[in-house]
């Protein structure tokens, strides 16, 4: 009876181990450092790392999550009611399904978006990601992938078209209002194109959540006082494609 029993409980451990093996294979790269656990089908809450920011250290608050936001997770492809083939990319919870930290190459997230084909996400004719949005997201995959976020990074004394209108429009807005996928009717895919939402001040309108304006970016955070600001101050100076 005894021997019986051992070999029981040894067979209990070997099917308990096997199933925990194969649920970490369902998934691969799903490690949750961060999110909630009713968006992430159970996982342990962990709380977002906040920090000050560093120029080496990309963070997913501030710049990958409004990169998704603006390029994926849209009416009609993976936000949460459409869910396009199932994918929802509306949270770090459901972002980081599809990444493997510290390995770009074995991220889906990464490789969908430098694809050259009919695969490509976002898909033709939607623009693809440039290459700095692409850079950034390698790095913070690099990193770990960590949902981590930082403040006082912003600096008003730049606002440049290049070095910093440009930026924020490609993170926050131009997914959404390019020719492909016209929200709104409006097309920011380009300066000349942006210039004409800032000249009637829409463009300022919406980005400041002012009365009588579509609150931008629709889903997403409002942009902090600094970046507002640099939009403000570029208008201010001529909109100039500097």
């Amino acid at each position: 009876m005894k021997l019986i029993q051992k070999n029981r409980i040894r067979v209990a451990l070997l099917a308990a181990s096997f199933f925990m093996l194969s649920c970490k294979h369902e998934l691969p790269g799903s490690i949750i450092s961060g999110g909630d656990s009713s968006s992430g089908g159970g996982s342990t809450t962990v709380p977002t790392q906040t920090s000050n920011c560093s120029a080496d250290t990309v963070y997913f608050v501030n710049e990958i999550q409004p990169i998704v936001n603006s390029s994926c997770a849209m009416s009609g492809c993976h936000d949460a009611v459409t869910r396009a083939e199932g994918v929802e990319l509306t949270s770090y919870a459901k972002i980081i399904r599809y990444v493997s930290p510290f390995n770009t190459s074995g991220s889906k997230l990464y490789t969908v978006s430098i694809k050259t084909n009919n695969d490509r996400m976002p898909p033709a004719p939607m623009a693809a990601l440039t290459s700095l949005q692409l850079s950034k997201i390698s790095k913070w995959i690099n990193q770990g992938a960590y949902n981590n976020q930082c403040s006082g990074g912003c600096d008003t004394t730049n606002f440049t078209y290049s070095g910093a209108v440009l930026i924020l429009n490609d993170t926050y807005c131009k997914g959404c209002h390019n020719p492909a996928s016209l929200g709104g009717g409006i097309d920011l895919s380009s300066y000349a194109s942006l210039k004409v939402q800032a000249a009637n001040g829409k463009y300022l309108g919406s980005i400041k959540h002012s009365t009588g304006f579509f609150a931008m970016p629709k889903g997403g955070s409002k942009l902090s006082d600094c970046q507002i600001r640099q939009v403000e101050k570029w208008i201010q100076a001529g909109m100039q494609n500097n």
